[in-house]
């Protein structure tokens, strides 16, 4: 049996949600990843370290038993975001980041920010603290194409941050266009990137071609084939600036496939081997430790993990959902057959 062995890795970009649906997919993600930098897009938001102190608890208690896991906990900036919270949340050692949604871009981000430049004084506080900003780059003007609003965040909003700011680490949270990949090459070592496994693996037919499929839809929303090759090529490339995040963002199935369907993929239950099946694809396997387990940590500046994880070559196909009655979650490749299995 073919195997890979790797550090084990960390997913730095990961929905988990509350209540029960964090205890349904928690686990999955535990058992990859030792640690993951979680999203602060709950209903209400987790917009101060009193709520990401509260939430971090929540976590740990739906833990399984025995099971080791560290949530890095983020800040959702908001136009009523202050710079004591900024002061406090660099000071504590669980917050490692504020997340910045458009107003309106995706799930839960009716409170972000409206406009960008109203927040530059918040920016220069996280410049000074050193602290992250994730960033989902979307423009959400109406009459921007969606399969182009990532690049028109980049040209109107993100190149100025960037030049506005030059010394704050910023993260282009779940890049999907060639534009964007250029934009975090050609910038500074303060300037990164993560890339989802659909990103890697699907163009815009596996939603589109055939009937409207509502699992492959998240946001942003995939692209076309010539965005996919320029992902495909980055990640593989051993580049530091770009690195594993999931992006795996679980709706309750009936959520999904209904008239209105919620964005977001769920794959949590099958990152690694997503990951793997990507970069074996692209003939690069001896890359996927860099890109998984260790660009990472080096910007957000933690030690790198000791333990490892071992991949299996061999064949086994996705359950229909997972879950239970109550909360049932149809998870990305849904009965397909994978080539990869973590042991």
């Amino acid at each position: 049996m073919k195997t890979l062995t790797i550090t084990k890795p960390d997913d730095w970009h990961v929905h988990v949600r509350g209540g029960a649906i964090l205890k349904a997919v928690l686990p999955h993600t535990a058992r990859q990843f030792a640690r993951a930098i979680i999203m602060p897009n709950l209903k209400p938001p987790v917009a101060t370290v009193a709520q990401a102190l509260a939430y971090r608890q929540e976590i740990l208690a739906a833990l399984p038993v025995g099971m080791g896991f560290t949530p890095l906990m983020t800040l959702y900036l908001t136009a009523a975001t202050t710079l004591e919270e900024i002061r406090k949340a660099a000071e504590c050692e669980h917050i490692h980041a504020f997340k910045l949604y458009p107003a309106g871009a995706t799930t839960n981000s009716d409170l972000g920010v409206a406009d960008i430049k109203t927040v530059y004084p918040l920016f220069a506080a996280l410049e000074r603290y050193d602290m992250p900003l994730l960033v989902h780059g979307e423009v959400t003007d109406e009459q921007c194409d969606i399969f182009d609003r990532e690049k028109a965040f980049v040209d109107t909003h993100l190149s100025a941050i960037v030049a506005n700011f030059p010394a704050l680490r910023v993260v282009v949270e779940h890049a999907t266009t060639t534009e964007a990949v250029q934009f975090v090459e050609s910038a500074s070592a303060n300037v990164a990137a993560t890339i989802t496994p659909q990103h890697l693996l699907f163009n815009r037919n596996a939603l589109l071609a055939g009937g409207i499929r509502p699992h492959y839809y998240c946001l942003p929303i995939i692209k076309r084939e010539q965005h996919r090759l320029a992902l495909v090529a980055v990640a593989t490339s051993g580049n530091p600036k770009f690195f594993l995040g999931t992006d795996s963002a679980p709706h309750l199935t009936s959520l999904k496939e209904t008239a209105c369907g919620c964005a977001g993929c769920f794959s949590a239950h099958a990152a690694l081997e997503l990951y793997a099946e990507a970069f074996e694809r692209a003939g690069a396997l001896d890359r996927l430790e860099g890109f998984a387990s260790l660009y990472g940590a080096d910007f957000y500046r933690l030690s790198r993990n000791t333990g490892t994880v071992t991949l299996a070559k061999m064949a086994w196909r996705v359950p229909l959902a997972y879950g239970d009655e109550e909360v049932s979650i149809t998870p990305l490749q849904a009965g397909e057959q994978l080539g990869w299995k973590m042991l």
